[in-house]
């Protein structure tokens, strides 16, 4: 029987489109013996209907119609891990979150303030909200508590923070590519770190390191992203959160 993925609108990051880290983590999840996996998004991701995975040479694609969307592939990578900071200073970073007076995509699953902030609503994401740390200017970090044990809510909370250590307000970008490995999965009702930092620009793509540590420092997982800059028009891009959350 034919495979299908549906990303449903919750899960967006743009309005009309999926989350970059939960529809890697999505299509990496049906790779499940692959330790390190390399998602490439090719076009938006869209919402609502069934998109078809299939199996190539190399991994799997994520098609709409003859359309590819993604491609996932386990691949041999060492992920240099982002260095820790304490629940403490997470939070005091999540105080400055840039995202709060002006964003993008304010809707976004995984860092976007118009978010519910009952975690029960329908529409909740995972309000991730990384400012810069004191330690180390090079680094932002948020607090995180996790309301399920899942691999695409992982990928989704070290997606956004990337871009944040990318600077998202000054270079408006999206997710390109991702590389996750995941040592655990994180532990519902426990509280999380998620931080990131900047690791170049070349042109349009802006690369990004992400780290998740759960109870004690443990480390969970480990990302690196590659994020391609876009012209803000061509998302509706513009304004503050407040007046893209109201339009």
């Amino acid at each position: 029987m034919a495979r299908t993925l549906t990303i449903p609108r919750r899960f967006r990051g743009p309005d009309d489109s999926g989350n970059g880290g939960w529809t890697a983590g999505a299509l990496a999840a049906l790779l499940p013996a692959a330790e390190v996996v390399e998602v490439t998004l090719r076009r938006p991701p869209p919402l609502d209907r069934p998109l078809a995975v299939q199996t190539d040479e190399s991994g799997l694609r994520l098609l709409d119609g003859a359309d590819v969307v993604a491609q996932a592939a386990p691949v041999e990578e060492s992920l240099i891990a982002v260095p820790p900071v304490s629940l403490a200073e997470a939070t005091a970073a999540a105080a400055s979150y840039p995202g709060l007076r002006a964003h993008p995509f304010p809707g976004c699953f995984a860092c976007g303030p118009a978010r519910p902030e009952d975690p029960a609503d329908p529409d909740a994401g995972l309000r991730i909200f990384p400012g810069q740390t004191q330690s180390d200017p090079v680094r932002v970090a948020a607090p995180w508590t996790p309301a399920a044990a899942e691999v695409a809510l992982a990928w989704a909370a070290l997606d956004c923070v990337g871009g944040w250590a990318g600077d998202l307000v000054e270079r408006p970008m999206v997710l390109g590519r991702i590389t996750a490995r995941l040592l655990a999965l994180p532990e519902p009702g426990q509280p999380h770190v998620v931080v990131g930092e900047a690791r170049g620009v070349d042109g349009r793509k802006v690369a990004t390191a992400s780290s998740l540590y759960g109870v004690a420092g443990r480390l969970i997982g480990v990302a690196a992203h590659v994020w391609i800059r876009v012209d803000p028009a061509s998302f509706g891009i513009g304004g503050s959160s407040e007046s893209r959350s109201s339009a």
